[in-house]
Order: structure tokens, then C-alpha cells, then sequence
């Protein structure tokens, strides 16, 4: 048996208080289809990642109604284990959610009770995600992500169905050569900003992970050249599991918002407005809509890749 596979393993059953779908809360985590530190198997959720402990494996599974089964393997693992409640979206707080002021929101709600705002606390993995997302299609961004991570990052330890790996420490993104960013399909602003980011990635992970969410964590990654509102909110989201958070300035979103809220196409200013209804949840109300199966019909041509989010 290889040292992968003969890692100490840890297990724990978590039970949450509330009504949980694991694969709605979880999988907002996952970089597309091919991400290389998630898999879905079986009906495992099977989550990589890099603790401030090391390297982990994390599997996931619902064994009953109110009922997760976690294990774990690596250096990471009780890190790992721990962190199972957050991922699960315990610390999600719906106080002064009404979900009854609009008709969609209601039904959503209804119908998913078990959609919670998950959170990883790694802050540098999520900043990291979202740069390689700036400006770009989904599916380059998500292919960057994979050939880096495989590339650059670590062989996630534990039985996983496929390989996985943990993304690269913080001074390994310092490290990856010019290259490899160029043949992932980065571009050299957004490679420059990780980077850059990564001299002061500790300092920047442990400066949002205090800040309250919302404006205090917009203040310090914004400070950082590169880094504009639309990646801040990426990053709360994932990180922080901020319900508050909206993705301003992503051409997509604001018409899928207008359009189920309203029934036409907005922009930013007019999301803004009709979101105005659920202060301190609107990324909640992003999340039900999601869950809502309400799409806007495609009819135009597809957005060019230069013409949305910050760089």
C-alpha cells in the first residue's frame, strides 16, 4: 500500500442543527467540473485542501437524514475535521432573512431549506481562485486553475477516486515560473497580481480572516493593486461564507438578478436596488435564485471576455 493510502485516517459524524444539502452548501466551492481538489464519487464529496496544519483530504458523506460522515487524511487532517461544521454552513446566520418578500425568493426557499453559506477560511486559496476568474470566460479561468493546482500544487493524501491536489503554499505561487502561468492560459495582469499578492499573503489572509466581513474585508484586499470590488466579494464568499456579498460588476449576474426579480435585464445599479429588499443577505437571495431554476433565455451573442470584472 502506498504512503498515501496508509495515512491515518480520522472520522467524526457531524450532525448539524439544521436542515443541511451538503452537495448545495459544498460544491459552491468547486472550480468547474475539473477542478483537481474536488471530486464527487459515489456520492462522496471528496475535498484537497492546504490547513494551516498541512496538506488534507476531507470526504464527505450524508449516511442519513441529519447525518455527515467526515473522514479525513494528512498532516491536516484534524484541521480538516474541525473545519467540517463551517463547510457545512453551522456559522450561517439567516436572522432577518424574509424570504416572503418576493414570490421566487418564498418558493426557493421553500424548496431548498437546506441551501447554507459554507465557509473554507482560506483566505489566499479563494483570493487566488478569484483573480485567475478576472475578466475571463468560466472555462479559462477553471482551466487555469486545474493545470496550475496539478501542476504546481501538492498529491492530496488518502483512497480518492482520481488524483487530487492541494493548491501550492503561499510562497509557492511566488515560485511558479513565467511559463507555466503563460501555457495555463493566465494572463500577465492577473499572474502578476497573485504573485504579487503572494508577498503578502499571510499578513493579508490573517488581516481578513480578523475583519469583519463586509466593508472591512473590501478595505484590505481592495488596498491591494489588482484587486477591485467584484474580487473581494469572490473571496468573502468562499472564505468567509459572507451572506451580504454581491459580485458587482459581473455582467452575468445583474441580468440573471433583474430578470428573476424583475423580469427584464439590469445592471449593477438596478441588482443593487432590487437586492436592497435583504440587507446583510443579498448573496443569500444570489444563492436561492441560483437554486430557483429561473434562467433569462439566451438570445444575444456571448459576452466578450474583456467586458466584465475587475482586475
Amino acid at each position: 500500500m502506498d504512503a498515501a493510502r496508509s495515512t491515518p485516517l480520522l472520522e467524526t459524524v457531524y450532525r448539524p442543527r439544521h436542515p443541511l444539502d451538503l452537495r448545495r452548501t459544498v460544491l459552491v466551492q468547486r472550480r468547474g467540473a475539473g477542478d483537481p481538489t474536488m471530486a464527487v464519487h459515489g456520492g462522496v464529496i471528496w475535498r484537497a485542501s492546504r490547513t494551516p496544519e498541512g496538506v488534507a483530504t476531507l470526504a464527505l458523506r450524508e449516511t442519513a437524514p441529519g447525518a455527515i460522515r467526515a473522514a479525513a487524511w494528512g498532516p491536516g487532517a484534524d484541521w480538516a475535521i474541525a473545519q467540517v461544521p463551517a463547510l457545512c454552513g453551522a456559522h450561517d446566520d439567516a436572522t432577518g432573512f424574509d424570504a416572503a418578500r418576493h414570490p421566487l425568493i418564498a418558493d426557493a426557499h421553500r424548496r431548498h431549506p437546506g441551501l447554507r453559506l459554507g465557509r473554507t477560511d482560506l483566505v489566499f486559496d479563494a483570493l487566488a481562485g478569484a483573480i485567475m476568474e478576472q475578466k475571463v470566460t468560466g472555462p479559462q479561468a477553471f482551466g487555469a486553475w486545474r493545470r496550475l493546482v496539478s501542476r504546481h500544487g501538492e498529491r492530496a493524501p488518502g483512497p480518492t477516486p482520481k488524483p487530487l491536489f492541494a493548491p501550492p503554499a503561499i510562497d509557492g505561487w511566488q515560485r511558479v515560473p513565467s511559463w507555466s502561468w503563460h501555457r495555463a492560459g493566465l494572463e500577465p495582469p492577473q499572474a502578476r497580481t497573485i504573485v504579487e499578492v503572494a508577498r503578502r499573503g499571510g499578513s493579508i489572509a490573517r488581516a481578513v480572516t480578523a475583519a469583519a466581513c463586509g466593508e472591512d474585508c473590501d478595505r484590505v484586499l481592495t488596498a491591494m493593486r489588482g484587486i477591485g470590488p467584484w474580487t473581494a466579494a469572490e473571496t468573502r464568499i468562499r472564505a468567509r461564507g459572507d451572506a451580504d456579498a454581491v459580485s458587482v460588476g459581473d455582467f452575468h449576474l445583474a441580468h440573471e438578478v433583474g430578470y428573476a426579480l424583475a423580469g427584464a435585464r439590469t445592471d449593477d445599479d438596478g441588482m443593487l436596488q432590487l437586492l436592497a429588499l435583504w440587507p446583510g443577505h443579498r448573496q443569500r437571495v444570489i444563492r436561492l435564485i441560483g437554486a430557483s431554476g429561473v434562467r433569462e433565455p439566451r438570445r444575444g451573442p456571448r459576452l466578450h471576455v474583456e467586458d466584465h470584472r475587475d482586475r
